[in-house]
């Protein structure tokens, strides 16, 4: 046995021994739905800061987008692990952060899907969303796993399978046990490995090629079509357009995704929001930034990754998920035994926080209001773990099926759509919701069907359509549908300008309703004088 076998071993025993730990011991928190989908609203702001970075950056951003836009865009790739800092983490933090928190709880809202019911005063709303959460989510979760088998495969020789079902187990384990306790306490111990492992890979890479600056210099002699030399170690890289669609939509996207903006409604107190502010944006200034100025390095390895080919053998385009494992494959075992950690854990936390958030919509905002007979709420909770075994179990099928049927490409496809459907369809009434007294059911309704009709027709338009059909598509349209990243940014920037119109035109809202519920945001807060300040005084 390898070096690199025993220590990945003896971490992964480590690490397995710790989540499951943590289930157990977040049992007590997990008794109630509130408790268990919330964690009764008193979460700190590190573990909360920790479960929104985990949540938002996993194995598909490290091994996957690392690989693709560093390849694509050189080290201006940064640019999108900035933005998701400063627009996707900071900005979102201040801009939804304190309202979500104040609103979610004054009206009682524990899912996304329910705020809109409980907003817009509409059941028919609330399931709608929480269907498009069910269709859109799915796929979404299924995409975690992938990169695992690569890395994996650095050490040991296992089937693609067996890593699915031991990540799906351990995560559906302690989710079930402790519900959004543990996973939020498994995030934070997750996210620190995160951290570690990112600055330790990135410091090895750099080594192995010289240093950063003989690292940037090879990376500067790499040609590029239209540029002899410098266009991946450039400022913006050689296709800024595309690089701005890639920022916007990962760093823009987490404001209407459910299992992101949740962190807000479980968030212990206001004065929290502004230390988890802080929180946040440096751990994901170091994720993501650093993972995608790793990536950016990839064209270095270009002799070692796998390629697809044509008939005659030539190289066409790079395997995208091979990139960041080629560049891992040189290092010391200990620092392969670190990354395989740190790719499990990206993937376990998002993984517990999508199909939790999955489980939670479709037995409040679905099951619950169908259902004749009053749930009790140890019956909510227990149907609520009865579905995270469901969404755990089709994600990780697809997964395999995928796989071992690289043909069966409308699985990738969807993946692809799904990050933008739920973000086109929720960002915009979600953050005027919070904000603007005048949104109205009508233009809510109206962004659901903009979002996902447009993340429909990209997904339709991929499958059957070559990319030269997609370019001679008329006028804006070969723009918007030149990828799902397009369509996902056309959507997201859509919605924001459909709901106002949409709003301006319908009907209003019941004013004295809408009052009522943006009375909280009007509230006063007193802090008693301490002893200490009373003498002073």
């Amino acid at each position: 046995m390898s070096l690199a076998e025993i220590l990945t071993i003896l971490l992964l025993i480590i690490f397995f021994a710790v989540m499951i730990g943590v289930g157990f011991y977040s049992r007590r928190h997990a008794t109630d739905v509130n408790g268990f989908v919330l964690g009764g609203r008193g979460v700190g702001p590190w573990l909360t800061a920790f479960a929104f970075g985990t949540s938002y950056f996993s194995a598909v951003i490290f091994v996957g987008y690392a690989g693709q836009f560093g390849w694509l865009f050189g080290l201006s790739a940064t640019w999108a692990g900035l933005g998701n800092a400063f627009i996707g983490s900071l900005l979102a933090w201040n801009i939804l952060g304190r309202r979500t928190r104040v609103m979610t709880q004054h009206i009682d809202a524990k899912t996304m899907p329910d705020f809109f019911g409980k907003r817009f005063g509409s059941t028919s709303l609330k399931v709608i969303a929480s269907l498009i959460v069910f269709v859109f989510l799915i796929p979404y979760t299924a995409s975690l796993y992938n990169g695992l088998s690569s890395l994996f495969g650095l050490v040991f020789d296992i089937p693609y399978w067996v890593v699915i079902l031991v990540m799906a187990v351990l995560t559906g384990f302690y989710v079930i046990f402790g519900g959004y306790m543990a996973t939020a306490i498994n995030d934070f111990i997750q996210g620190i490995i995160m951290l570690i492992g990112i600055v330790a890979v990135i410091f090895a890479v750099l080594n192995s090629n010289g240093g950063l600056l003989a690292a940037t210099q090879k990376l500067s002699s790499v040609p590029a079509e239209g540029w002899t030399g410098g266009a991946f170690s450039s400022f913006l890289g050689p296709d800024p357009v595309f690089l701005f669609f890639v920022v916007i939509l990962t760093s823009l996207g987490t404001w209407g995704l459910p299992q992101m903006v949740g962190k807000f409604y479980a968030i212990k107190s206001e004065k929290d929001i502004h230390k988890g502010t802080v929180i946040s944006t440096v751990f994901a200034i170091v994720v993501a930034g650093g993972c995608y100025f790793l990536g950016g390095f990839g064209r270095l390895y270009a002799d070692k990754i796998k390629w697809v080919t044509d008939a005659e053998g030539n190289k066409i385009k790079p395997l995208f998920d091979t990139i960041v494992p080629a560049m891992l494959s040189t290092l010391p075992a200990v620092i392969i035994a670190v990354v395989i950690v740190l790719v499990l854990s990206a993937s376990m936390s998002t993984l517990s926080s999508l199909v939790l958030t999955s489980s939670s919509t479709f037995t409040l905002d679905v099951i619950k209001p169908a259902s004749r007979k009053e749930m009790t709420e140890k019956k909510q909770v227990a149907i609520m773990r009865i579905f995270i075994v469901f969404f755990i179990a089709v994600s990780a099928v697809i997964a395999v099926v995928k796989d071992a049927n690289p043909s069966v490409t409308f699985i990738a496809q969807m993946m692809g759509v799904s990050w933008g459907g739920l973000a086109g369809a929720f960002l915009a009434p979600y953050l005027y919701g919070l904000y603007w007294k005048g949104i109205t059911k009508a233009s809510t309704v109206v962004c659901f069907i903009w979002g996902t009709g447009l993340a429909i027709t990209q997904f339709v338009i991929s499958m059957t359509m070559s990319a030269a059909d997609i370019a001679a598509l008329p006028g804006i349209l070969s723009l918007v549908f030149k990828s799902s990243i397009h369509s996902g940014v056309f959507a997201m920037v859509g919605g924001l300008i459909i709901v106002p119109v949409i709003s301006l035109l319908s009907k209003k809202p019941d004013a004295e309703k809408v009052n009522e519920i943006f009375s909280c945001y009007d509230k006063k807060y007193t802090a008693e004088i301490t002893q200490k300040e009373r003498i002073e005084e």
